[in-house]
């Protein structure tokens, strides 16, 4: 696959993906997103304290698309994995 660099300097759309041991399904997840035909936003992956190496898959991913940002945080549950992400935007 070829790095994909941002299309936008500054997207207005952010999707942010909470992550908790979601390895069997990551991939297609966010694949899924980078698909779509709007192309200017940022993918926040919010990893919740995976222990299946969700985590490493994010960050494995965020090499080859440039509109992937990963966060990693100790586990806190949905709520506050979207808040993470929630607070990365308000502050880029």
């Amino acid at each position: 696959m070829s790095t994909i660099t941002h299309p936008s300097p500054r997207p207005s759309i952010a999707v942010i993906v909470p992550i908790y041991n979601v390895a069997d399904y990551l991939v297609e997840c966010i694949r899924s997103i980078l698909a779509q035909t709007y192309q200017h936003f940022t993918l926040i992956a919010v990893d919740d304290g995976s222990a299946d190496g969700s985590g490493e898959i994010a960050e494995r991913l965020s090499q080859e698309d440039a509109r992937i940002v990963v966060l990693h945080q100790v586990n806190g549950g949905l709520s506050a994995a979207r808040n993470t992400g929630l607070n990365w935007v308000r502050g880029n």
